[in-house]
């Protein structure tokens, strides 16, 4: 079976490259891009939304990507049951156009971080995280400036009753604490999913560790679970 991944490139977009080699040439998958300006997304499995600074990440991050016009397709496409993952400047699309809760407010102190942190998996039972090992803590790097995920205390409840966080940043032995939280994130939240589990934003970039030449290869671990899910449909 042949998964088919669509990148989706906003002006603006600077991983949308890692993110097709990745699913192009390291996963050996169907791949190719998706200007922001296509409306039609029917032959897709998974669609990526990459990151960067769409728009110039004018008004707020994510803003403005979500009035394009690809982005009406992408929610067809996922309300539909296709597999969306937004990475970083994607996940912040994703909320702002209500695909996820919540909102993705400047880091703590206030500074772009760019460093590698640790996050652990918090439910393995998702498209997106099905193939990590249990129990192993991923090394992935980050690269934002608005990386600090918030929400009401009503839908973090929510989120925490319906496994909905798949990932929490944590230190390199597991623990999660106020330490190991790079951006000041409520609950320490790395990456969260939507109900239905077809949809998953994370800030780390997993695109960016898949290859040992790359320092890791944990990032694999996300393409490995969006293959296995699709191809056990």
């Amino acid at each position: 079976m042949s998964i088919r991944f669509g990148v989706v490139v906003f002006p603006g977009s600077n991983c949308d490259h890692d993110a097709y080699h990745a699913a192009a040439h390291v996963m050996d998958a169907e791949s190719r891009f998706v200007w922001h300006k296509e409306t039609h997304l029917d032959n897709f499995d998974v669609l990526i939304l990459p990151g960067g600074f769409s728009y110039g990440d004018y008004l707020r991050s994510g803003a403005i990507a979500r009035f394009s016009p690809v982005m009406q397709s992408v929610i067809d496409f996922a309300n539909k049951g296709g597999h969306v993952i937004g990475i970083c400047n994607g996940f912040q699309i994703l909320v702002e156009c209500g695909l996820l809760p919540g909102v993705l407010l400047k880091n703590q102190n206030l500074r772009f971080i760019c460093k590698n942190i640790h996050i652990r998996c918090e439910n393995y039972d998702t498209p997106f995280s099905n193939a990590i090992p249990k129990d192993q803590v991923l090394t992935l790097p980050i690269a934002h400036g608005e990386g600090n995920y918030y929400t009401d205390s009503d839908t973090l409840k929510s989120l925490e009753d319906n496994n909905q966080i798949v990932f929490r940043y944590c230190n390199k032995n597991g623990n999660v604490n106020e330490e190991s939280n790079p951006n000041g994130s409520l609950a320490n939240i790395a990456g969260i999913c939507n109900t239905n589990r077809n949809i998953l934003g994370m800030m780390p970039h997993p695109e960016r560790v898949v290859e040992p030449e790359l320092g890791s290869t944990d990032g694999k671990f996300i393409f490995d679970s969006i293959i296995r899910a699709i191809e056990a449909v």
